[in-house]
């Protein structure tokens, strides 16, 4: 974009190359999350205090985070493989779906053991899970909702 704020038109590989830039920037939070998910099993209060239906939800919890890595590394791994030298639109667009497809497993993953997080504080009871509930109506909202408000997206000059 110029810093007049009209909009500037990428050339494929630009848009490419920010592209798999923003894939790289969220991949360490998520491996790092993916790692702690992993260590939290192997502490004697994991299985003392939560149940076998909890510690079963962390694991789903562990596979959405495994699943939102695999989805977010698609691109460069498909890009190395199918297209390394060029560029097309059609890459850029799956590209970006995916992304965007690897945002509600870790939504979910977080969600989840964030109410089993609130759970070990709070004790068992509804207001963990509408805690937690909460949690994703925000990661949705801000993932999602928001970037397709009209009025957001003129303010970012994403559209006339």
């Amino acid at each position: 974009m110029t810093r007049e704020g009209r909009k500037e038109t990428l050339s494929l590989v630009d848009a490419a190359e920010f592209l798999l830039e923003e894939c790289r920037m969220v991949l360490p939070g998520m491996q790092a999350l993916f790692g702690f998910q992993l260590i939290a099993v192997f502490s004697p209060s994991f299985s003392e205090r939560l149940s076998a239906g909890e510690q079963r939800l962390h694991l789903i919890a562990i596979g959405l985070v495994a699943l939102a890595v695999a989805i977010i590394m698609t691109p460069a791994a498909a890009h190395r493989q199918i297209s390394a030298e060029t560029m097309s639109r059609a890459f850029i667009m799956v590209a970006t779906r995916l992304l965007l497809w690897s945002m509600l497993p870790l939504a979910l993953g977080i969600c989840l053991d964030f109410d089993l997080v609130g759970r070990l504080i709070l004790g068992r009871g509804v207001l963990t899970t509408v805690l937690a509930a909460a949690l994703f109506l925000v990661f949705v909202t801000l993932w999602f909702l928001l970037p397709r408000m009209r009025s957001v997206r003129e303010t970012l000059a994403l559209e006339e």
